[in-house]
């Protein structure tokens, strides 16, 4: 039986066409401002005055040429190819809505995004992913050790807008916002340990619960949303209540988003073309799709999923068939509705406490988005 419960629930008001297309002109028109904040701390075209100015001046002598090699071009491949950079535009929402202005807060919004594109192209290895936004994955292009590399140093390197902003911002701030980044580190890490033991049939893999799922979505996806809004609202000066708060709600937001992308990697032909085909039945995840097929399904459809998901396979037609098992239990529809549940109940809240703004509406409207979409 579906748990029916969730099923009928609205969401924050259905996001209309112009409230799509706006959000997408959002999105495009911040893009261009984030990377050429992310350009001032990771040049496309690294200099020695650059990387001195940046990273401290060499005491002997830096292959510049081996650095743009293994660093810098393996990096803007992956940032170049698109993206919504909804991470860094949440981040500068909130610093908005909270009364800070955009360009002062704009150096700090580059460093979930550019983590967040780091945590990808690691990701990628860890899960034998042959494609990355519709182009072949970075290890592919560059190799797994410079990817790795690269991909860690992405997880750093934009702490450098951190250090450069000293004396524009007070030092207890400037410390909170480090403990925030220290914090959702580590819990970007245990998420994706949680990920990759279940996919890898380790401990309780056959057996996840929705709680579970929930918890390491949390700690994977909703990380890095997390340290965006806490990060702008510590740099405002506000309370610790609000800090909270809106930490809580943008981590909410990067559950519901996870929960889409896994129904996008099973229904969406768009969404295929740029990460590959079921690729989520091939890597033998665990997402809430299969969390609640193996609670519904019959005993017959229940073994034979897992088979499937055990297998690691890129059969195509063993592909489709987990991904109906999964539709004909009704797994997609009540996928979306806790994805909506989430938005619905951590907006309310947030509702309460940010004052009436341009930025507040724009806030709302990505929220909706984010898990309206369709690609």
């Amino acid at each position: 039986m579906l748990q029916r419960q969730y099923l009928n629930i609205k969401p924050l008001g259905k996001i209309m066409a112009k409230d799509k297309s706006e959000v997408s002109k959002l999105f495009e028109e911040n893009r261009k401002i984030i990377d050429k904040a992310i350009e001032k701390f990771i040049p496309k075209e690294i200099t020695l005055e650059a990387f001195s100015n940046l990273y401290g001046k060499p005491k002997y002598k830096i292959d510049l040429e081996a650095i743009q090699e293994a660093v810098n071009k393996p990096i803007w491949n992956m940032l170049e190819r698109g993206g919504k950079r909804w991470r860094a535009v949440l981040f500068l929402l909130v610093y908005e809505a909270l009364g800070g202005k955009k360009e002062d807060g704009l150096d700090f919004a580059i460093i979930p995004e550019v983590i967040h594109n780091g945590t990808l192209i690691v990701d990628d290895i860890e899960d034998g992913s042959d494609l990355r936004r519709g182009k072949p994955a970075i290890h592919k292009l560059f190799g797994e050790d410079i990817t790795i590399n690269a991909g860690n140093i992405m997880y750093y390197l934009p702490l450098t807008a951190l250090l450069k902003n000293k004396g524009k911002f007070d030092d207890k701030i400037l410390s909170k916002v480090y403990k925030i980044y220290v914090e959702e580190m580590i819990d970007v890490s245990m998420g994706q340990a949680l990920d990759i033991a279940w996919h890898r049939g380790l401990a309780n893999a056959n057996n996840v619960s929705e709680e579970e799922f929930l918890q390491m979505c949390l700690y994977k996806t909703g990380s890095l949303a997390r340290m965006s809004a806490k990060m702008a609202a510590t740099l405002v000066g506000s309370d610790d209540k609000t800090i909270e708060t809106l930490g809580e709600m943008a981590g909410n937001i990067g559950v519901a988003f996870q929960i889409q992308d896994d129904i996008l990697n099973l229904i969406s032909v768009e969404f295929q073309k740029k990460k590959g085909f079921g690729e989520d039945i091939t890597e033998g995840k665990r997402s809430l799709l299969v969390i609640h097929t193996m609670k519904e399904a019959t005993d017959a459809d229940r073994k034979r999923l897992l088979e499937i998901l055990n297998s690691h396979t890129k059969d195509r037609k063993l592909i489709e068939e987990a991904i109906e098992i999964i539709k004909k239990n009704g797994s997609v529809e009540y996928s979306k509705s806790i994805a909506k549940k989430i938005i619905k109940d951590s907006w309310t809240e947030v509702d309460k406490l940010l004052p009436e703004s341009d930025a507040k509406d724009k806030l709302k409207k990505i929220t909706e988005f984010l898990v309206e979409r369709e690609v």
